[in-house]
C-alpha cells in the first residue's frame, strides 16, 4: 500500500506525543500510590497502564492516516504491549523498564542477521529518506547496529544502577538525544556515499 502524505508536524506529534504524555504524567503521579481493589500500586505503573492504550491509538491513528507502519513502529508496540501489561500485571517497573533493552536488541539483532547474508536491511527501511550507494548503507549498518547494542546495554545499567525517576529522564531525552547524536556524527558518510539521485 502506498504510503500517503500527512503533515509532518501532525506525523511527530503522533509519534512522540505518548512519550511524552507518559513523562508528564509520571512526574504528576510519581510520588503516589492507589489502591486499587485490594493492590497498592505506585504511579508508575498506572501511567505505564494508561501509557499501552495511548501509544496503541495513536499507532492506529497514523496507520489511518499514513495507509503504512514501518516495520519498527510495529515491533515497538508489540513489546510496549508484552512488556508494559507484564508490569501493570505483576505490579513490577522491572518489565517496561526491560522493554528499550528489548528494542534496540531486536533492531540490532536484526540488522546484525542481515549483515551475516552480506545484506543491508536498513536499507530496505530507510532507502527513500537516505539515498546512500551500497557501500555507504553497509557502513552505516555495521555502525547502527553496534550503536543499538550498546544502547541496549546502556538502558540495562540505568535501570538496574539508578532510581526511576532517572530512568526516565533517560527513557524521555537520553535515547532520543543519542539516536539524533549519532545520525549527526554520520554526515560523512552521506556525503561520501550519496547515490546518483541524491547528488542531481
Amino acid at each position: 500500500m502506498t504510503e500517503k502524505k500527512i503533515n509532518p508536524m501532525l506525523k511527530t506529534g503522533l509519534e512522540l506525543g505518548p512519550i511524552v504524555i507518559f513523562f508528564i504524567a509520571y512526574m504528576r503521579m510519581r510520588d503516589n500510590s492507589y489502591l486499587i481493589g485490594n493492590t497498592t500500586y505506585e504511579g508508575f505503573i498506572l501511567v505505564t497502564a494508561g501509557f499501552i492504550p495511548l501509544i496503541a491509538l495513536s499507532t492506529l491513528v497514523l496507520w489511518k492516516l499514513t495507509g503504512k507502519l514501518a516495520k519498527m513502529q510495529i515491533a515497538t508496540l508489540v513489546l510496549v504491549v508484552i512488556f508494559g501489561g507484564l508490569s501493570v500485571w505483576l505490579n513490577d517497573d522491572r518489565f517496561f523498564k526491560m522493554k528499550p533493552t528489548m528494542i534496540y536488541l531486536l533492531f540490532g539483532g536484526a540488522l546484525g542477521v542481515g549483515l551475516l547474508r552480506g545484506q543491508s536491511y536498513l536499507k530496505y527501511v530507510m532507502e527513500e529518506m537516505l539515498p546512500l550507494r551500497d557501500e555507504g548503507w553497509m557502513i552505516l549498518t555495521k555502525r547502527l547496529t553496534m550503536f543499538f547494542f550498546a544502547l541496549a546495554v546502556l538502558n540495562e545499567i540505568i535501570w538496574r544502577t539508578q532510581s526511576t525517576d532517572t530512568w526516565v529522564y533517560f527513557k524521555t531525552f537520553g535515547l532520543s538525544a543519542a539516536v539524533f547524536v549519532f545520525f549527526m556524527t554520520q554526515a560523512k558518510i552521506f556525503q561520501d556515499y550519496s547515490s546518483e539521485e541524491a547528488e542531481e
